[in-house]
């Protein structure tokens, strides 16, 4: 019987202090628990992605300098009895540098500390290169399975495997080799970033591969954001027949402690050993045994325990109800905790305190608000409003009633007189009176002011684009497009809809007032920058136009596979237009959260000049 415990953290990119840290501090929660091994998340000392960091020397020679004293600590602290699995940022010396191979050889790594010493090292095997992963630019692979022996007591012991995160994705490699190993349990540290609906494909997964390497498997997932993505958490634990046995909770760190019936290793362990790893390669299976517990070199558990009890570590959260399962969120509830943890952590990782954005009256604004407010407090939301001579009155009063509603610091700043001096000025060169450049000006003043503001006070300022105008190229350079970072840029506007009705019916089931006045919900969407202007003006209505998007963007669909799916011709041909056109806007646009399978940012990458236009096909 093994008491395993998976730490599922918040890790900071290039925080190497701080990550180790919390190493420390997860493993001694462990301890408390009981737990015998904790695993940690992908490249958890160092965050992830690091990007072209990897390519820098003295940010992977501080990588490893820190994992050795991680080691060090933990036995100084008196939980060097503790098997732990951490990722880290490693390299292969043995490399000759050579045109093609990353500067360096860095490798994408996992290791386990013990006793005071980092006593293995392995290296992810299948390196992604497809959606938000360039791993080929940034690392090498590996080329083991590490196996280690652990006792167990009674005499026994029980041998651990370790893979990393996209092994588990692609056939043959180390989950292949890990049923000749004979290994019990398979530990995999993974930085899985969210998309919506993962969670069902990601257990689905772990499940087959389970019952693949004939062993238990521990699936440690980081929670948190960085940047554009954002971790979910949901770490995993089955039996090796496939059996659920734990589950983490979704966007929230926690510990997930659980026991498993593993059967014990037989006699002593064989020689380290090539296999072919059905994937074109030879993985090395290389085993180590670790020594017994014991007061001679570290804490045995029932010391660990002790000394926890008696630091005042926090007890190891468990779900709710019974069991070790924490329950689901629902689609919606899981979208918007992804926008609200990636805005948490894009404000407090980057040093920010309070965060400033434009309340329209409209619905973008008005989500975006209520994201920014559950995400940082609404006393750290500043909203300005800044009604135009084009503003309806309901404008006004329905962002007037979102600020009271919700506490956010408002305040009311007038700008007609401003687009007024910048035509005066301006008209002598040619500026018209009336169309595009004016209805434009205005947004851009509202960028100005939004940014002086936000130098005069330090605020981060939010854009309030959604991913439909994004897609069509519905927005103002440098006036809504300003900003630091997007809250709902991967959003849908018929998404924006469906997470704003969410949210106050979230509100009514606590007893609360619904922080998002109805009418903002309910009217039609308008940039409000001419007279009578609403959005079906220039664009279709919503519904249609976000299940073309959906097949163009993240389908991959050309125009005669549009038409095919029965999308209108004309409209298709319109639509295809719009966001090809529109890319080099999209270039200049901040990034905000990643919830769908491509967003507009890491996960698609076009040419802003090209002459390429999807052919229409005949008769359609």
């Amino acid at each position: 019987m093994l008491r395993i415990a998976l730490a599922q953290v918040n890790a900071t990119v290039g925080d190497l202090d701080g990550n180790a840290a919390m190493i420390v501090e997860w493993t001694r929660r462990a301890a408390a628990g009981g737990a015998r091994v904790v695993v940690f998340p992908e490249m958890m000392l160092t965050g992830y992605p690091v990007e072209d960091l990897a390519l820098r020397v003295s940010f992977v020679e501080a990588s490893i300098a820190a994992l050795h004293q991680v080691a060090a600590r933990l036995a100084a602290e008196g939980l060097g009895g503790i098997a732990v699995v951490t990722g880290y940022l490693d390299r292969r010396p043995d490399l000759a540098p050579r045109t093609g191979l990353p500067a360096g050889a860095p490798l994408d790594a996992a290791a386990l500390l013990h006793d005071g010493r980092v006593v293995i090292t392995s290296a992810k095997h299948h390196l992604p290169n497809y959606g938000v992963f360039d791993e080929f630019r940034y690392f090498v692979p590996g080329n083991t399975l590490p196996v280690f022996r652990l006792p167990a007591g009674s005499g026994e012991s029980v041998e651990i495997a370790i893979a990393i995160c996209e092994d588990l994705w692609q056939d043959g490699g180390p989950v292949a080799v890990c049923r000749r190993s004979g290994a019990a349990l398979l530990a995999v540290p993974n930085a899985s970033p969210y998309e919506r609906g993962k969670d069902d494909v990601r257990l689905d997964l772990v499940v087959r591969r389970a019952r693949e390497a004939g062993a238990a498997l521990a699936y440690a997932n980081m929670t948190g954001g960085q940047d554009e993505l954002v971790f979910d958490g949901d770490s995993i634990l089955v039996a090796a027949d496939g059996a659920l046995i734990a589950r983490g909770p979704q966007f929230e760190e926690a510990l997930v402690v659980a026991d498993l019936d593993l059967p014990a290793a037989p006699g002593e362990p064989p020689a380290d050993e090539p296999v072919d790893a059905g994937d074109g390669s030879v993985i090395t299976i290389r085993r180590v045994s670790l020594p017994p517990s014991g007061p001679s070199g570290s804490a045995g558990t029932m010391a660990m325990d002790e000394a926890a009890e008696a630091a005042g570590v926090p007890e190891v959260s468990r779900p709710e109800g019974d069991g070790l399962i924490w329950p689901r969120l629902s689609d919606p509830a899981e979208v918007y905790a992804a926008l609200v943890t990636g805005v948490r952590d894009y404000v407090r990782k980057n040093g920010f305190r309070s965060v400033i954005l434009a309340l329209s009256g409209g619905i973008d604004s008005a989500l975006t608000a209520t994201i920014a407010a559950d995400a940082v407090g609404p006393s750290n939301v500043t909203v300005v409003l800044m009604p135009s001579r084009y503003s309806s009155d309901h404008s006004v009063t329905d962002a007037e009633e979102l600020v009271k509603r919700q506490g956010l610091n408002g305040m009311t700043i007038p700008i007609a007189s401003m687009v007024e001096a910048f035509g005066d000025a301006l008209t002598p060169h040619g500026f018209p009176e009336k169309g595009l450049p004016p209805e434009n000006l205005q947004a851009r003043v509202r960028g100005v002011v939004l940014m002086g503001l936000s130098n005069a006070g330090g605020h981060l300022v939010l854009t309030t684009g959604n991913k439909s105008e994004l897609a069509t190229g519905y927005s103002t350079l440098y006036g809504d497009s300003a900003g630091g970072f997007g809250p709902i840029k991967d959003v849908p506007k018929t998404l924006v809809w469906e997470l704003s009705r969410w949210r106050n019916a979230e509100a009514e089931r606590a007893g609360a007032t619904p922080p998002i006045p109805q009418n903002s919900i309910d009217k039609p969407p308008s940039a409000e920058l001419a007279p009578g202007q609403l959005d079906t003006d220039s664009l279709p209505p919503y519904e249609v136009l976000d299940a073309l998007i959906d097949d163009y963007v993240e389908k991959d669909m050309g125009t005669a596979a549009l038409i095919a799916a029965g999308h209108d011709p004309d409209l298709v041909e319109r639509v295809v237009r719009l966001i090809d056109l529109a890319e080099y806007k999209r270039r200049q646009y901040p990034p905000g959260p990643k919830i769908s399978q491509k967003n507009f940012g890491r996960d698609r990458r076009l040419p802003i000049t090209s002459r390429w236009r999807e052919p229409r096909p005949p008769n359609a």
